[in-house]
């Protein structure tokens, strides 16, 4: 049977597009890139709350091989992310290959025709093969609290923002106090006539050394690029150096982790004189257990008279407003979702039900029996199929050079599978076991292993208590050994595949 594609890429954010790209440096011209939403960008088209921008420099922020000389800001805003999207689906001449507003519901393998038969709300794709390319940052997580149905005003997730929402005069709530809440929570200060912030748990920021970048530095990446490369490396490397020494190495280096937390007191105590509130404010975790963040406007935020910080947690919502455990009700209009998403779970890693050989569907086993995968990227049970930032996938590193990571893997593999006239491509059980050992092996030298993680409510962390989102080495080795893998750790079945 001839596949309506050869291959069949889930997913138009920056790994959905990376995938795509390196298909065409490969000469791979059958593909079709997926995604329920209506143009490219992913996580930066759904994301558009006041305040949403990158929180990492905007340097590292770009694929290597196409950087942006026109961030206006050390830390760009979400406008102009989505337009470097944009700008790159154009650019590598992939959007012939798009095809939007389609949501994939299901993907099963035929084993007799050595294919993908994708079930989407538009009808039946069939693929030879299948990436999945949808970020960990995708389905929002509503929290489990009574009564959140009922509440009488207006409810609005930070992923998926209503523009049309007025706030001015009103009395707003926002539940949560990770990286969007820290975006979010300043801008409806200024803009609420009150504010209650629900933190359940404190997260660790740093001053944010923000500033628009001149016209001329701007004009000068765009005419020495070299230039706007070696900005790129000095920002990563200091990335990797907190990643891998202090996060990766802890037992080897736990001064750097409590020199970084010195670092974020120091900028908290300057912000914050109110004692009392600073203790509120600081985690009782250790750096690295949980997503950090930058905002020089966050903790200003709470010396406001207008702005109210609740750390007792919540009962239950009301039509009116929110309960706290110690039975006082907060009367509020509009409430506020910063409650982040769902990633190590079942329906959101994979993103929708993948069932393999034999009929394991792989979001089941996984919660079943511990995630496990080879290279961050593959598993026995699923021929032909590759998911980009799943299990053990995330290091220190750029995010670009993460999915340029896991982009290079799934096309290395399918064009060797094309070299071979293979139908069939899976990793062994053996790579794939010693992959998965030697990163939990890994993991207990890391911080996310120490016991202080277990008060972080990290979505680093599953159901196990296995912390399979972060993968325990350099990105420079990872970006090295997507590269270099030994691709005979993948069984081949020989037969004809129509190109």
């Amino acid at each position: 049977m001839r596949p309506d594609h050869e291959v069949l890429v889930v997913g138009a954010g920056f790994s959905g597009l990376c995938v795509g790209i390196e298909l065409r440096r490969k000469g791979v011209r059958d593909f079709v890139i997926v995604d329920a939403a209506p143009d490219v960008g992913g996580v930066w088209r759904h994301n558009t709350y006041p305040g949403v921008a990158v929180d990492v420099p905007s340097a590292t922020y770009s694929y290597s091989f196409e950087p942006n000389p026109g961030w206006t800001r050390a830390f760009a805003p979400g406008a102009e992310v989505r337009a470097y999207a944009e700008h790159c689906a154009g650019k590598y001449r992939l959007r012939p290959h798009l095809r939007l507003n389609t949501r994939v519901e299901a993907a099963d393998f035929d084993e007799g025709a050595d294919l993908w038969r994708v079930r989407t709300d538009g009808g039946e794709i069939t693929a030879r093969f299948l990436v999945s390319a949808v970020g960990p940052l995708d389905q929002p997580k509503n929290p489990a609290i009574a009564g959140l149905d009922s509440f009488a005003g207006a409810v609005v997730h930070t992923a998926r923002w209503d523009h049309g929402l007025d706030l001015a005069g009103k009395r707003v709530a926002v539940i949560g106090t990770g990286a969007s809440g820290l975006q979010v929570i300043p801008e409806i200060a200024e803009r609420a006539a009150h504010l209650d912030v629900y933190q359940r748990t404190p997260i660790w920021v740093f001053p944010k050394i923000d500033f628009a970048v001149p016209r001329a530095v701007r004009l000068l990446f765009r005419v020495a690029p070299p230039v706007q490369h070696l900005v790129r490396y000095v920002t990563a490397a200091v990335s990797e150096a907190i990643m891998v020494l202090g996060i990766v190495h802890y037992k080897k280096a736990p001064f750097l982790v409590r020199a970084v937390e010195a670092i974020c007191r120091a900028h908290l105590r300057r912000q914050v004189p109110d004692r009392a509130l600073r203790r509120r404010l600081t985690p009782k975790y250790a750096f690295g257990c949980k997503r950090p963040s930058f905002s020089n406007r966050y903790y200003p935020a709470f010396m406001r008279d207008d702005v109210e910080l609740v750390t007792e947690g919540i009962e239950r919502i009301t039509p009116a407003g929110i309960v706290t455990r110690d039975g006082r009700e907060r009367a509020i209009d509009v409430l506020v979702l910063a409650t982040g998403f769902r990633t190590l779970e079942i329906g959101a890693m994979p993103p929708f039900p993948v069932t393999g050989l034999g009929g394991v569907e792989l979001g089941a086993h996984w919660d079943a029996h511990r995630y496990a995968n080879y290279e961050g990227v593959a598993v026995p049970q699923a021929p032909n199929f590759w998911l980009l930032n799943g299990p053990y996938s995330v290091t220190g590193a750029s995010w670009f050079s993460i999915l340029e990571a896991g982009a290079t893997h799934a096309v290395r593999c399918i064009a060797e599978a094309r070299r071979r006239g293979a139908r069939r491509i899976a990793v062994k059980q053996g790579p794939h076991d010693a992959f998965t050992a030697d990163m939990r092996r890994r993991m207990k030298g890391t911080i996310l292993a120490q016991p202080s993680c277990a008060s972080a409510n990290s979505y680093y962390f599953d159901r196990h208590g296995d912390s399979p989102y972060v993968r325990p080495q350099s990105g420079l080795y990872v970006w090295r050994r997507s590269r270099t893998f030994d691709l005979d750790d993948y069984a081949y079945t020989s037969g004809t595949v129509l190109h």
